[in-house]
Parts: structure tokens; sequence; C-alpha cells
């Protein structure tokens, strides 16, 4: 079949031909081996012309061992041949108690392909294909090949599968007839989906960055303003006698800046008031008593304006709430462990925007109103439902009840979020990849609890966004550098790599690329996919639905693999046309 090689450049073999024409035609793809002086090369069959095979070298064999890359090329006298059954287990995975088969090879009648568990799951991993290509069918047969394995037993896995369209519920419902021990739950933005907890997020576990992504800031000078906000709402939620002072002394401050101003006293009045109706103490509402000589005046009252125009009461009640500011207490800092409600967050922002004299500054007034009117399209909104956690958890009990489901461990949650706007989405998926990295990096013994996050449509969330400017990181980005090293893994999975943060896809270690077509996407993994080769860019242009090229740290070389039909299939087939237009006419 192989005739003499006739020459060798750079990484290629060109070899003359000689045998079967229909056999010949076969080769496409198919491993060889070089045997030269002792010595084994293994190569690929890259190209067959009428009269020449071209042969990619990919490693060495030593020592009954594969070695990628090829330092000593073989001689133009070495045989070749293709490769034995033996030299095949060699790059097809080792099966060990520690290996997952991932799927059968094509080109050698279906013979299984293998990966080191700890290769493919503790590195970040791209899954890519045309819509139709098979991505969804290959994620949901990893993963049940995951849980149907006798060996691995991943008991205390967290996958996080964050689905766009909520495909996946049929997937992985019967996790648990796979083995008792596992289970599958649905975190849902579908209210109407009873089989499923509604997807709530409590506020207190958020910080200055998740709420400037939240209310969309867009500006340095908007960052401040948050960080009052919530310092505020967190001051306004403790009952402890050292933040009653603190709040009476911000209330105190506030009212005497307003009558300072240069304001009408009809103006004052009402910006007063105003707080008060956002911020009360039993020291400061409209009804408290303010003790004069030898009278007593509601607060309300010292507040009536004469002939003058002037506060009949303003010498009493200035003496009143001066009595209130105590400058050392600037320094107090709320417990973090505070519980409030987005209609506390409200009140905070107005008693900011009137108590830090921003009515008077243009540009910061400007800046506190964009922040309070989205707050509240968001507390009157819809997606209102989903940030009303009804009491206070710690981020670890958080995490924890994530994982949990009618008192047992849940190995796949999966986050349905099909039913909120693609904004909201991509803002609480950052949500909980950031709350995730902390978890993870706050761990005692670094990686002992790995998190799993697979992004379906990846597209629409991991992407080139204002965040590092606006905040210095975005966070995808920041897993995809640090997450790893902490136990947290990126898994992406998109149609449109184009449309991927370039940090984040150059950091990925392994992929499964199925079919792609579009000329940008194609030119886009070629300049940011690691060791990806032309060779393999084109040899995923032909592939079948549900076949990938597969490559990368748990591959010793790349492998055309195809994946079985999950069972039972994700909700992501194509609509029945032909029926749905017939008619029906028998009775």
């Amino acid at each position: 079949m192989f005739g003499k090689i006739v020459y060798i450049n750079n990484n290629m073999a060109h070899i003359k031909l000689n045998g079967n024409e229909e056999v010949i035609a076969n080769l496409m793809n198919m491993h060889v081996v070089f045997e030269d002086d002792n010595k084994k090369i293994l190569g690929e069959v890259e190209d067959i012309g009428e009269e020449l095979v071209k042969v990619r070298f990919l490693g060495e064999i030593v020592n009954d061992k594969f070695m990628g890359g090829v330092i000593r090329k073989p001689s133009l006298q070495a045989k070749l041949r293709i490769i034995n059954q033996d030299e095949l287990n060699l790059i097809v995975g080792d099966r060990t108690n520690n290996s997952l088969v991932i799927g059968g090879s094509p080109l050698y009648n279906n013979y299984p392909i293998s990966a080191d568990i700890n290769d493919l799951f503790s590195n970040h991993l791209t899954i890519l294909g045309n819509s139709g290509s098979g991505k969804s069918w290959g994620v949901a047969r990893l993963l049940q090949n995951l849980f149907a394995s006798k060996t691995v037993l991943p008991f205390k896995a967290n996958i996080f599968l964050f689905d766009a369209y909520g495909e996946y519920h049929n997937a992985f419902s019967d996790l648990s007839k796979l083995n008792p021990n596992y289970n599958f739950k649905i975190i849902t933005t579908n209210l109407n989906q009873s089989s499923a907890e509604v997807l709530k997020v409590p506020l207190w576990l958020l910080d200055v960055d998740d709420y400037a992504l939240l209310l969309g800031a867009s500006s340095h000078s908007q960052l401040p303003i948050i960080e009052r906000i919530l310092k505020l709402v967190r001051i306004f939620g403790e009952d402890s006698e050292k933040a009653l002072a603190y709040k009476n002394h911000l209330i105190a401050k506030a009212i005497m800046t307003i009558l300072y101003t240069n304001q009408t006293s009809s103006s004052k009045r009402n910006d007063i008031f105003a707080i008060l109706a956002t911020c009360q103490t039993d020291k400061f509402n409209l009804e408290a008593p303010v003790q004069g000589l030898g009278y007593v005046r509601k607060f309300r009252d010292c507040f009536v304006i004469n002939t003058q125009g002037d506060f009949t009461e303003s010498i009493l009640v200035t003496d009143y709430i001066s009595s209130f500011i105590d400058e050392n207490l600037e320094g107090y800092e709320p417990s973090k462990t505070v519980f409030f409600t987005l209609e506390d967050l409200e009140k905070a922002t107005d008693f900011t925007l009137i108590s830090e004299g921003l009515l008077r500054n243009e540009a910061s007034y400007n800046d506190a109103i964009t922040l309070k009117v989205r707050l509240h399209s968001i507390v009157t909104g819809e997606n209102n439902v989903y940030l009303r956690y009804p009491k206070y958890i710690s981020l670890e009990s958080y995490i924890a009840s994530l994982v949990s489901i009618n008192g047992k461990k849940a190995q796949i949650i999966n986050f349905n979020l099909e039913d909120v706007p693609d904004w909201f989405a991509k803002v609480i998926t950052k949500i909980y990849a950031k709350m995730f990295f902390k978890f993870t990096k706050g761990l005692k013994k670094r990686a002992s609890i790995p998190l799993h996050i697979f992004l379906e449509e990846a597209h629409r969330y991991v992407q080139n966004d204002n965040d590092s400017f606006l905040l210095g990181y975005n966070i995808f980005d920041r897993i995809a550098k640090e997450g790893r090293k902490y136990g947290l893994m990126l898994n992406l999975i998109s149609q449109r790599p184009v449309e991927i943060s370039e940090t984040v896809i150059s950091q990925c270690s392994n992929f499964l690329i199925f079919k792609l077509n579009h000329p940008r996407d194609l030119d886009y993994i070629k300049k940011m996919i690691p060791n990806i080769s032309s060779e393999i860019v084109e040899k995923q242009k032909s592939l079948q639905p549900g076949t990938c090229v597969a490559f990368g740290k748990a591959f010793k070389v790349p492998m055309i693999i195809s994946l079985n039909k999950p069972s039972p299939v994700p909700s992501s087939s194509n609509a029945d046309v032909s029926n749905s237009w017939r008619v029906n006419n028998e009775k």
C-alpha cells in the first residue's frame, strides 16, 4: 500500500502510493507508524493524491509509551504501516478507574476513546459547533457517561449548568435511576414550573461591582454612590445601639446640611420631610417630641413657617438636631450580615440622593438619579421576584442550599434562564460566577470543593464587555486565568466563538469542536485556540452531527470522536414542521 518516502519537509512526510485504490481512499485521517532504526514515529494521513499521500508527524512511541512531538524525523528508508491494536491503545486514552469513555472512533470501528478525569475536568473546556451539529447532545452524553461510570462515582460533583433555553431538564431528570445517590436539581426563572425551585438571589451577598452590573452603571463616578447606598442600607437594617446612634448622626447631618442651604424655608421643609420618609428613628420622625424650656413640640411643628418666612422654632430644632451629631461615628462600618430588601435599597438610594448634597451637584445628581431610576424599574418590574430571598443566609450556606434537594446532595444543578431577558440572564450568570469564585477562593484547603460552570450559549455571557473598564476586571476573564487553581472550572458551549472573550477562550485546555462553517468563526479559532492546526479546522468542516474533533490536555492526539445519542435526549431538536402542517382527517 505504502511505497517509498519521497521527501520530508517540516512536520510532513510525502509517500508514494501503490495498491488497491479502494483501500487507499479509506486512509484519510488514519494513524500510521514509521519504523526506522529502533524508533517509531506516529503520524496521521492528512492528504491523499493520485500518486502521493501526505502524513503529518504527531509523536514518538518510546518503550511502549506515546510522547507527543517529534524531534527525530524518520529517514527516507523508514518503513510505513497502519497502526496496530497495541499502538492504538496508546493514543485513544488509558482505560483505568480514573478515566471516562467520551465516545467511539468512527475510523476504528467505534473503538472507545477515553480521557483522564483530572485532565478533562480539572481544566477549562470549550465545546463549539453550529446549531444542529450536536453540541447539546454532546454535553448531555458527556455528563451521562460520567454518571453512568462504574468506577468514577462523582457523588461530590458540583455541576452548575446555565441553560439558556431550558433544554437539559429532560436529559438529566432520570439521573437518580443511575444511582439513588445522584440527584438533578432545577433552579428556574419559569414561575409555572412546579417541579423546580424558583431562582432567588440574596441581595446582601452582592457587592458594589455586582450592583454596578445590575444597575447598568457606566461611569466610575457611580461606584462611590453605590458603595454609599450599600453602607446605608446595612446601617438602616442594624439594631445595635451604635448603629442607632450612627443613623441619628447621619439623619442629623443631612438635615443640618439642608438647613444651611440658600433654599426657601418651604423647600427646606420638603427636603427634611423627604429624608424622614426614607429613614426614621425614635428620635427622628415627624411625631418625635422635641423638649424646649418648659414645653414640648412635635418635630413636625418645629417647621411651621412664620410671616417672615422663617421656622418658628429654628433655634430649638437646630439645637435638638445638633445634639445627635458625633463626628467620632464617621468611621463606623456596619455589619455585612444584614438582611435587606429591594425596597430597603430604594430607600437608601433616596436618602443618599438627599443627604449627600447630591441635589446641589449636577454631575453627581445625574449619576445618582440614573441609578435610582434603574433600581426603581427593577423593584417594580417582572424580574424583582428573583431578587427576593426570604431570610438572611451566608454565602457558604447559600452555596450549600444550591446543591441540596429534599435533604439530599444534587450533583447537577440546572439554572433555567429562558424566562428572563438576555441582559438580566447575563448579569445573574456573572453574579453566580463571582459567588462561586469567592467561595472557592475562600476555602481553607485550596481546590478541595471543585465547582464546574457549564455555560450554554456562552457567547451571550462571556464577552468583551465594559466590565474591565468600569470595574478593572471581567469575572469570566478572572476565572479563566485564576479559577483552575481554586477548583473553579469553566465549560463554554457556543455556536459563535467569535463573540466569546479572547482571554477566556485562550485559557481553555480542552476542546470538543463539532461542525463549524462560518468563515469568521473558523478564522477566530485558528487565532485564539492554542495548539489548533489548520488540519483540525479542515477536519471539523465535514463532520456528521454528533461527531466532533477532540483535542487538548485530555487527549494524546487530536481525535475524531462520535458520541452516542444521549438517553434521554435534551429538548434541543428541530420542530417537526411536516407533521405540524398536516391536517389529521382520521376520526
